[in-house]
């Protein structure tokens, strides 16, 4: 459905994406609200956090004597200010925008782009540390207690035994600076599934090749009735080479590309109730070692078919011991909301 056959060939193109917007609100350290300065008085004051996103997506297939070739992409425009504040001077304007917070364009991304023949996948794709096993959960800020790196290229094999047991390999070279591998040996990625009706259970295994680390998680996802689905994910990962004997870290912030929890072990569990075919309420808690705490509920409404409003509340407990993403967080405890409008097409 949605797909038609490029002219004179035999290669089925379709076009999707999203438009979206989101108005966020609160703490700072929620990632939710926005900081800025007076203009006039110089104090710093909280704003409105705004992102304008046009994303586009394409896929194509074709059938071969090998399997179905397929191709999807993913390219992501934004527009808005940011969470935070700290831009340098611009020379170019009379104001003082060290302490400022402006809106503009915040760059475009690549965020998929692969082939797929058969079960064998190359490209630019999300970590099947993730993929495979699923996200943590149908809430906006899913990443509170951080789960996993996302962006990265890879060599990767799907395997679906068609009974329910379906397993993945995946070669990956991560991204950024702790996560980019740093010579010819790749990260590595194994999972393994069973699904039925009823559910789910899943379980990854990671080797961080950086820091020679191993990281997993395990999974169960229960369809409890038609209208209530629930899910837990626990997380392990050891991290000996990213702390010193007293404990402290010493590289990389104390976590890998796969392990970007704080401490060892890590758990996440969340649950989605549909009130009806337009409304459903979503929720998700997390909790790590290091003491992160993180707690996510939002209203999700299909105001027309392809158009979805949620309303979302997010709180965030900061640990003693946190290498997660809300280091910055101005409080031990920040509270912040979100109303996002999207148009899927």
């Amino acid at each position: 459905s949605g797909y038609f056959y490029i002219p004179g060939t035999e290669t089925c193109l379709r076009i999707g994406g999203y438009v979206r917007y989101d108005i966020g609100l609160g703490d700072v350290g929620s990632y939710d609200g926005a900081s800025s300065v007076d203009h006039q008085d110089g104090d710093e004051q909280d704003t409105w956090y705004k992102q304008a996103r046009f994303t586009l997506k394409t896929w194509t297939g074709q059938e071969t004597e090998l399997g179905t070739l397929k191709t999807f992409t993913e390219t992501r425009f934004n527009f808005g200010n940011r969470n935070t504040y700290g831009i340098e001077d611009n020379p170019a304007t009379l104001a003082d925008e060290t302490f400022s917070n402006p809106a503009g364009n915040k760059g475009v991304s690549l965020n998929f782009a692969w082939i797929q023949l058969g079960g064998l996948r190359v490209g630019k794709d999300e970590s099947a540390f993730n993929t495979f096993i699923g996200y943590a959960g149908n809430v906006i800020q899913d990443t509170l207690v951080p789960y996993g790196d996302f962006d990265t290229n890879v060599i990767q094999y799907y395997f679906d035994a068609g009974n329910g047991f379906s397993a993945v390999l995946s070669l990956e070279e991560g991204s950024g600076v702790v996560g980019t591998i740093d010579s010819y040996v790749p990260h590595v990625v194994g999972g393994l599934k069973y699904t039925q009706g009823w559910g789910a259970i899943t379980g990854v295994v990671a080797y961080d090749a950086n820091y020679e680390e191993v990281a997993g998680k395990v999974r169960l996802d229960v369809n409890a009735t038609d209208a209530i689905s629930l899910f837990v994910m626990a997380g392990y990962g050891t991290d000996d080479n990213l702390l010193d004997d007293a404990g402290n870290a010493i590289d990389a912030g104390g976590r890998g590309f796969y392990k970007q929890w704080s401490g060892n072990w890590a758990i996440w569990g969340g649950a989605t109730y549909k009130f009806n075919e337009k409304t459903s309420f979503n929720t998700q808690l997390s909790y790590d070692e290091g003491k992160n705490f993180g707690a996510a509920a939002n209203i999700a409404y299909d105001i027309v078919p392809g158009l979805t409003i949620t309303a979302e509340v997010d709180y965030i407990n900061v640990g003693e011991d946190t290498v997660s993403d809300w280091t910055n967080a101005q409080d031990d405890d920040a509270i912040g909301g979100m109303v996002r409008f999207q148009r899927s097409f």
